[in-house]
C-alpha cells in the first residue's frame, strides 16, 4: 500500500513538472511566433529573444513546440537506477550512504553528491505533501530577546546553536528558549548540532551516515552545505574522529607562518607601513627626480 502510494505520489510530482516545462516551450514559441508574423527574419529574432538562430528556423517549421528529446542517460546519472531506487525508497531504504552502496554494485559510475540531489527532491515533494515547513522561510522573521525586546543577531543564534546548555548563562539560555519557541529552524540546526558534538566527543563514526541524511534532509541551506562537505571526504573524517592523531600542531605551524609572511609584506596593519611612508615622503622632498 505504501509502495502504491509512494509511486503515485512520485508519477504527481513529475507530471506536473513536465505541464510546467511544456507552458514554458508553449509562451516561448509564441512569442517567436509573434516576432515572425511582424516580419523579422529568424535572425532578428534571435537577437531579440536569445535564442540561436538555428533554434529560432527550426522551431518556426512546427505548429506546436517540438518536444524536446531527453539525453541518454549513463551510468554515471542516478536517474540511470531510478527504477531501482524507487522500489529501495519504497521499501524504507533511505539512507543516501546505503543506495549509494547499493547502485554502486549495480555498476554506478556517478558521486554520491549526485545521488543526493535526486533524493533531496523526493524528500521535499513528501514534505510539502505533508505539508511541513520548507527550507528557509524560516528566518526571515527576527527572533527578539524577551527581556531586552532586541533582536536577536544571526551571528548570536549560530554562537548559541552549538554551545552545550551546561554552558550556558541564564541570559544565553533565555535566548536559547526564544529561538527554540520562535523558529523550528533552529531547534533543529541545535539538535543536530548537539548529537555531532556527541558524536566527535564519543570517538565513533558510526553514526555519522545517519546524521548526515538527517542533516540533508532538513532543506536548511548551511547545514546541508556542512553535510555534504563531509560527504566529499568521509574517511578523512571517520579518521579524526576515530584516530587519536591531531593535525592540529601543523595548522597551527601554517597559521604562524602565513602571519610571519604577511607582516614581511606590510600587510599586518598600519603601524608597519607606517615607516614606509615617511620614507618615501623624506624621498620626495630632498630629490624629486631621484624618487621618481
Amino acid at each position: 500500500m505504501l509502495s502504491d502510494i509512494d509511486n503515485i505520489s512520485t508519477a504527481s510530482n513529475l507530471l506536473k513538472s513536465r505541464l510546467a516545462h511544456r507552458k514554458s516551450r508553449e509562451e516561448i514559441y509564441e512569442t517567436i511566433l509573434a516576432l515572425r508574423q511582424q516580419g523579422l527574419t529568424c535572425s532578428e529574432i534571435g537577437r531579440r529573444t536569445g535564442f540561436p538562430r538555428r533554434s529560432v528556423a527550426k522551431w518556426l517549421q512546427f505548429e506546436t513546440p517540438p518536444d524536446r528529446r531527453r539525453a541518454v542517460l549513463k551510468r554515471s546519472s542516478a536517474w540511470y537506477f531510478e527504477e531501482y531506487l524507487k522500489q529501495s525508497w519504497a521499501n524504507g531504504i533511505r539512507s543516501g550512504n546505503a543506495l549509494f552502496s547499493l547502485i554502486q554494485e549495480r555498476g554506478y559510475e556517478g558521486s554520491l553528491s549526485n545521488l543526493q540531489r535526486l533524493l533531496a527532491g523526493w524528500r521535499r515533494a513528501e514534505k510539502q505533501e505533508q505539508g511541513g515547513p520548507i527550507g528557509e522561510q524560516q528566518f526571515l522573521e527576527p527572533i527578539r530577546d524577551p527581556e531586552t525586546g532586541h533582536a536577536i543577531s544571526p551571528v548570536i543564534a549560530a554562537a548559541l546553536c552549538i554551545k552545550p546548555r551546561g554552558k550556558l548563562t541564564s541570559d544565553q539560555a533565555r535566548r536559547v528558549a526564544a529561538l527554540k519557541e520562535g523558529s523550528p529552524a533552529f531547534t533543529t540546526m541545535r539538535r543536530l548540532a548537539m548529537r555531532f558534538n556527541g558524536i566527535l566527543r564519543g570517538r565513533k563514526s558510526d553514526p555519522l551516515p545517519a546524521w548526515i541524511d538527517d542533516a540533508i534532509e532538513t532543506d536548511l541551506a548551511p547545514i546541508v552545505r556542512f553535510a555534504r562537505t563531509l560527504n566529499r571526504d568521509i574517511d578523512a573524517v571517520r579518521n579524526a574522529i576515530e584516530m587519536e592523531w591531531s593535525n592540529g600542531q601543523a595548522e597551527g605551524q601554517i597559521n604562524r607562518l602565513k602571519t610571519l609572511k604577511r607582516a614581511m609584506y606590510g600587510r599586518a596593519g598600519p603601524n608597519l607601513l607606517r615607516p614606509e611612508c615617511f620614507l618615501c615622503t623624506t624621498q620626495i622632498e630632498d630629490d624629486p627626480l631621484k624618487a621618481r
